[in-house]
């Protein structure tokens, strides 16, 4: 299947994408500029970026996860590794459709701290697997947003600083992972068998005594 020829257009082709683009390009440069001038933002940004950086939280989430309910530890999670490959995929596949290119290969100037990856970044893989993770979470455990969205946040946000996607890159991984963690979370919650619900007693009755009897 050919690219979809959405990049670039031009002022007299779909003005309101023009505008859109234009907006998403100067948001980047916002964000993008301030690279490069605090090395412990750089670091911070690099490594929020490093996919090794997320076993670690990975693997401590898992141990809560097993300790709070270790039923529902092994029920989910291979539900929700399955779930991350294929947004994986379905996101390689769209950015091989859209073919939009990275900032960092078409745009000047660019504040680049890193390697810029492969040619293609619309949308963003880190953002879809990060908020798939979230949404499943928030619906399973709501709880979990406190700690989970902000992470998210973060990361998507990294990747805008550090030269790698613009912002609507990361803003459509966010959705389209969101909408497949939560929807994939409430089809779990569907399945009587993932979690027990508790049936609460029949409430008690006041004894019937019949009219005229004494005691």
């Amino acid at each position: 299947m050919s690219p979809i020829s959405l990049w670039p257009l031009t002022n007299d082709r779909r003005p309101s994408i023009v505008t859109l683009m234009s907006w998403d390009e100067s948001l980047f440069r916002a964000i993008n500029g301030f690279a490069g001038q605090v090395s412990f933002f750089d670091w911070l940004a690099e490594t929020l970026s490093a996919i090794g950086t997320l076993w670690v939280p990975g693997i401590l989430l898992t141990g809560y996860w097993c300790w709070l309910s270790w039923r529902e530890a092994l029920l989910a999670a291979p539900v929700l590794g399955g779930s991350i490959g294929l947004v994986d995929f379905m996101g390689a596949r769209i950015k091989d459709l859209v073919a939009r290119p990275r900032p960092c290969m078409v745009l000047p100037d660019v504040h680049q701290i890193e390697g810029c990856g492969k040619v293609f970044g619309f949308p963003s893989n880190h953002a879809l697997n990060t908020a798939t993770a979230a949404a499943f979470f928030q619906v399973l455990y709501p709880r979990s947003g406190w700690v989970s969205w902000p992470l998210v946040a973060m990361i998507g946000l990294a990747r805008v600083y550090i030269g790698a996607h613009y912002v609507s890159d990361v803003l459509v991984g966010w959705l389209i992972g969101g909408c497949c963690g939560a929807g994939v979370a409430w089809l779990l919650l569907q399945w009587p068998k993932f979690r027990r619900r508790s049936v609460s007693p029949p409430a008690a009755t006041p004894t019937q005594i019949p009219i005229g009897y004494n005691r």
